[in-house]
């Protein structure tokens, strides 16, 4: 296989063309906004890390602890804002949408912040910190509440000398649904879980329309995400890898560009001389 190309104006040449470009996005875009991803070395709450929080298991072991952490990322997530390339991306969406041109996100994030930058087209895939769903009736709800319940102020301290909450189940996050006051959890996917198969469904008809598909700060390891961007490039589509270093599978895409998003990715999707509108 061949080095993917970094020549940006020929990447220029198949955006002017692209009618439905489908952008996926990790990790890395959040990154650049100081959010931490909880793996890999350093990537500690306390003494775990997200895989050992992040569980069906962990939350019926310990509601108060998975809640302490998803409050301590809820609320650090209130001090994090939108970087160069999460703007990028809505500017582009808001743009193209006036040429009847269509950008959707996909996004493994669940910080929201291409929601905050502007992007009105966005799937989520593995969720949101700022949705909750009841484990007893299933609803599920957009909460930006600070603290999302009151036991919850001042905890979630990610000291690793830091003492466990223990609250009471009955003062966890509850249910406002009339009648039901079960207890809530964190509207995320979790390891072990399964993806929500309506946004899947909606991923799979985003990615067999488009004509150019950008995949940003994602190191295209979590499946099934991983599979997107390679069964896209195999139909024929251009495929653009925007990451700080090659992925699994940087050699299947047409074009890669090194770098932190936030400096390869605005000059991508800037205003092209062809554009009218």
């Amino acid at each position: 296989m061949t080095r993917p190309s970094s020549d940006l104006a020929e990447f220029r040449k198949v955006f002017a063309k692209a009618q439905h470009i489908a952008i996926l996005t990790g990790a890395g875009v959040s990154a650049e906004s100081g959010v931490p991803t909880f793996r890999g070395a350093g990537g500690y709450w306390r003494k775990w890390q997200s895989q050992d929080l992040a569980t069906p298991s962990a939350f019926s072991r310990s509601p108060s602890l998975v809640w302490e952490f998803y409050h301590y990322r809820r609320e650090l997530m209130l001090t994090k804002n939108p970087n160069p390339a999460h703007i990028a991306i809505a500017e582009c969406e808001a743009r193209l949408a006036k040429q009847g041109r269509s950008v959707v996100v996909i996004t493994q994030n669940i910080d929201e912040l291409h929601r905050r930058a502007g992007s009105k087209h966005v799937l989520e895939i593995h969720g949101s910190l700022f949705k909750t769903r009841c484990t007893i009736c299933g609803n599920i709800a957009a909460n930006h509440k600070s603290p999302i319940c009151p036991a919850l102020e001042g905890k979630g301290a990610p000291d690793p000398k830091a003492e466990d909450a223990r609250i009471p189940v009955e003062d966890l996050p509850r249910c406002e649904e009339e009648g039901c006051n079960g207890l809530l959890r964190p509207h995320v996917v979790w390891f072990g879980e399964t993806l929500d198969s309506d946004i899947l469904t909606a991923v799979e008809q985003e990615l067999d329309m488009c004509d150019l598909c950008l995949v940003v700060g994602t190191s295209s390891i979590v499946y099934p995400a991983a599979m997107f961007a390679p069964q896209v490039a195999a139909r024929g589509v251009p495929v653009a890898e925007f990451n700080m270093e090659d992925t699994p599978a940087t050699l299947r895409f047409r074009f890669h560009f090194d770098g932190p998003c936030g400096s390869t990715l605005p000059p991508a999707l800037e205003r092209h001389e062809t554009e009218t509108v």
